[in-house]
């Protein structure tokens, strides 16, 4: 994956305004940090993989996609269990047959 892909990445699916990226590393503007990143990346004389900011940005993007998936599994538990929930609801309260229901005119 080169900065280019990440880039679109980003485009697509923009991340947080904050975020805290370690316990001493707290971004507090994301779209600068990445526009910094890119510029850096672009402006390195040399080969990509010794880009400090290619480095930063790949790392970045790393952790993105750990807190997307982190995040996406426990809001699937939680639907899950909302399911289950309903479901034991209208298994469990009984539901009057037509002939009992009452029409009030």
């Amino acid at each position: 994956m080169n900065y280019e892909d990440i880039k679109r990445h980003f485009e697509n699916n923009p991340p947080p305004k904050e975020v805290q990226w370690t316990a001493w590393a707290n971004i507090t503007d994301t779209k600068l940090f990445l526009r910094s990143c890119y510029i850096g990346i672009i402006n390195f004389n040399g080969p990509a993989d010794r880009c400090p900011a290619w480095w930063h940005l790949r790392d970045f993007y790393i952790l993105m996609k750990k807190n997307a998936n982190l995040q996406a599994v426990p809001e699937e538990t939680v639907e899950e269990n909302s399911i289950e929930t309903i479901s034991e609801t209208t298994s469990s309260e009984e539901i009057p047959a037509e002939s009992e229901v009452a029409v009030s005119n």
